[in-house]
C-alpha cells in the first residue's frame, strides 16, 4: 500500500474558530482521516516543531494555516511550513486578509503595550513590567509592529475564506487536493460573486436604495424577509464574496464581510464604504452626518476583517520599529 499523503494544520493569530470548523466536518472528518496522515495539528494532537523540521522539503502535500501573523514565532512557522509543503492554503479570514486581529494596526506597538500592560482597568503593574524577548535562559516570540495576512509573509497557493470557512467548502477543498483537480494557483476557493447575488432576500432589494439613517442591529428590530440594506442596516453584502451559506443573513443579521472581497475588488472596505454611502438619501451635510451617526466605528465596520490588506497605511513606531 502506498503511503498516505501528509497534511498539516497550524494556528497563528486567531480566535480558534477555524480549528472548530475542522471539527464541524462531523462524520466527514472520518473520511478525511482515512485518506491522509495528519503530521501537524497542535490544537488536537501532540506534535513538536522538530517533527516538521525532520521532514523533507515538500513532503507535506498540503498545509492549512489559519490566523494572521503577529509574532516572530508565527512568521518562522509560516516559512517552515511553506518550505515543507507542496500546497499552502490560507485558511479563514485572519490568514486571508488579516481578520479581526489586524484591527490592531490602527495603533502603534507602543500604544498597544502601554494599554495592555499599564492602562487597562484590570491591570495591576506597579513596577511597569513589559514582556522582553529574552530573560536568562527563557525566550519569548518578538511582538511585531504590525499584523499581516499570511500572503504578506510567504507565498500562498490557495485561500479558503470565512470566519470560519464553512464545512462544505472545506470538504470540497480537501477532496480537490486529494484528487489533484485543483483550480489555478492563487485562487480563492469560493464563488467569485457577491453575497447579494446569493442572498435569500435579493427579491426585496429595491433597484434604487435611499437610506435616511443607518441603524444598529442591536437597537432596532429587523424584518426577516426584507433586504437589510433597504431597512437601513450596514450590510456588507455588496462588497463581500459569497460562499458562506448566507449564515448571518439567515440568522437575521447583516453581513460583516468575513469572506473578503471579490477578485475584481482591490480594497473591500473602500468598496463597502462606496456602496453604502452612495445609497444615502440626503442632500445637506447635516442630513448626511445624521445618517452616518449609525456607523460610529467606520474602520471596525468596513475593515472588520481586512485592515491588513487595505490601502490604509499601518501605524508603526519608526523610532523603535522591529522587523515587520
Amino acid at each position: 500500500m502506498s503511503e498516505k499523503p501528509k497534511i498539516a494544520f497550524y494556528w497563528c493569530a486567531s480566535c480558534g474558530g477555524c480549528e472548530e470548523s475542522i471539527v464541524d466536518l462531523a462524520e466527514d472528518i472520518l473520511e478525511v482521516a482515512k485518506l491522509v496522515e495528519i503530521v501537524l495539528w497542535p490544537v488536537a494532537m501532540d506534535f513538536k516543531r522538530k517533527d516538521i523540521e525532520a521532514l523533507a522539503d515538500g513532503e507535506i502535500v498540503a498545509t492549512m494555516i489559519n490566523g494572521a501573523i503577529r509574532t516572530s514565532e508565527q512568521e518562522e512557522m509560516a516559512h517552515l511550513l511553506r518550505r515543507k509543503s507542496r500546497v499552502l492554503i490560507a485558511y479563514g479570514s485572519c490568514a486571508h486578509t488579516g481578520g479581526i486581529p489586524s484591527l490592531a494596526n490602527q495603533f502603534s506597538r507602543s500604544e498597544l503595550m502601554k494599554y495592555v500592560y499599564h492602562d487597562a482597568p484590570s491591570v495591576d503593574n506597579p513596577e511597569s513590567i513589559e514582556p522582553v524577548s529574552a530573560y536568562q535562559s527563557a525566550t519569548l516570540p518578538v511582538f511585531r509592529d504590525v499584523v499581516r495576512s499570511l500572503d504578506q509573509v510567504v507565498s500562498v497557493d490557495y485561500t479558503l475564506p470565512g470566519c470560519a470557512p464553512n464545512p462544505a467548502l472545506v470538504l470540497a477543498a480537501v477532496r480537490a487536493l486529494l484528487s489533484g483537480d485543483l483550480p489555478p494557483k492563487g485562487s480563492v476557493l469560493a464563488p467569485d460573486v457577491s453575497l447579494c447575488d446569493a442572498c435569500p432576500r435579493i427579491g426585496s432589494k429595491p433597484t434604487e436604495l435611499s437610506i435616511e439613517a443607518f441603524k444598529r442591529a442591536h437597537l432596532h428590530p429587523i424584518d426577516p424577509d426584507q433586504c437589510l440594506l433597504a431597512q437601513g442596516f450596514a450590510c456588507l453584502g455588496p462588497a463581500t464574496r459569497s460562499g458562506c451559506g448566507e449564515r448571518c443573513i439567515r440568522a437575521n443579521m447583516p453581513c460583516t464581510g468575513c469572506f473578503g472581497p471579490l477578485s475584481s475588488v482591490r480594497d473591500q472596505g473602500a468598496k463597502a464604504l462606496s456602496a453604502l454611502t452612495s445609497a444615502i438619501g440626503a442632500d445637506s451635510e447635516d442630513e448626511i452626518d445624521r445618517a452616518l451617526d449609525g456607523i460610529p466605528d467606520p474602520v471596525g465596520t468596513f475593515y472588520r476583517y481586512g485592515l491588513a490588506k487595505s490601502m490604509l497605511r499601518r501605524k508603526v513606531d519608526l523610532a523603535t520599529t522591529t522587523k515587520n
